[in-house]
């Protein structure tokens, strides 16, 4: 019987550079491994099936909305020459959907390492981001590569629209707590927000853009020095500045206050606003208990933590 197929991979969380990175600034984004994707392939007698949480059934009854996975299959599949090859694919994860966590990128990077780990057949980092672009080509329409390089690396990401990502030197020893507002975040609106802002407030908006861009510069050199102080300061300011771009949101404003307010050393909203998730950045278990106490207080309808360690 032929070995299983086995492809990992992780959620992401944007730190720093929302909506700036859409018009040239740049973006940092972190790996969240505690929130962890698994896809295992196994041969079968006969079908195609798909096994996760979501969806249990034949892979060409896939619904529309994972019509990018569904592509994504059947292109490894013809590149494999094995179109009609019958297997079982199960598909684990607790990577929360449309929260802005890259999920759907996770999904396609897991899928690409299972099959050529099924079919023993080396991958190089260029070939993973080109396979799961497929994926996120179909579901995003046109995705900036940044969800695909930060879910499949366990460093942070500097990320300039139109160039390679690079990775960060990523010395930290810190927790990020990122909570759910229960708003869905609506990315769309927030892009459409920030470019009314800019058509006609264009010199007030183009500060703050900019000023984002220069804050996400101080904060590459605040991450490679563990500095989680300074950190800390760059979200808040980050934020104000993201707030003027009238892309926050009342209740994103009442879990950044509360996790403040408890000891955070600095919180934000991540992602396009609007709803959405916040994170906030904590030195040492006291302060994360504090601030998780808070933020459930505040109404966070769920609460997720990364523990970074620079040891690690």
């Amino acid at each position: 019987m032929k070995k299983p197929g086995i492809g990992e991979s992780h959620a992401k969380v944007i730190l720093l550079g929302e909506h700036a990175v859409v018009y040239g600034q740049p973006a940092i984004a972190l790996p969240l491994p505690d929130l962890a994707m698994t896809v295992k392939i196994e041969p079968r007698e006969a079908g195609q099936i798909i096994l996760a949480q979501a969806y249990r059934g034949p892979l060409e009854a896939m619904a529309e909305v994972y019509e990018g996975i569904r592509q994504l299959i059947i292109r490894l599949l013809q590149y494999f020459d094995e179109p009609n090859m019958p297997f079982t694919m199960s598909i684990t994860s607790n990577i929360p959907q449309e929260r802005g966590m890259g999920s759907s990128a996770a999904t396609a990077i897991a899928i690409v390492r299972g099959f050529f780990d099924y079919f023993n057949k080396k991958l190089s980092k260029q070939a993973l981001q080109r396979w799961a672009s497929i994926e996120e080509s179909i579901t995003h329409g046109s995705p900036s590569g940044l969800d695909t390089a930060t879910v499949a690396n366990d460093q942070a990401i500097w990320f300039i629209k139109g160039k390679q990502p690079e990775k960060i030197n990523m010395s930290l020893d810190a927790t990020l707590i990122i909570a759910d507002t229960g708003i869905q975040g609506q990315t769309g609106l927030a892009v459409s927000v920030v470019r009314e802002h800019l058509l006609n407030e264009p010199q007030s908006a183009q500060h703050h853009i900019d000023k984002i861009g220069e804050i996400a510069k101080h904060t590459r050199t605040a991450i490679s020095e563990n500095n989680v102080l300074k950190l800390g300061q760059f979200m808040n300011k980050a934020q104000k500045h993201l707030s003027a771009l009238g892309i926050s949101h009342p209740k994103l404003d009442e879990l950044i206050s509360a996790a403040r307010e408890a000891g955070a050393l600095g919180a934000k909203l991540t992602g396009g606003g609007v709803g959405g998730t916040m994170i906030a950045l904590t030195q040492n278990a006291e302060q994360t208990t504090h601030v998780l106490t808070a933020l459930e207080a505040a109404g966070a309808q769920e609460v997720w933590t990364q523990t970074y360690s620079h040891n690690n």
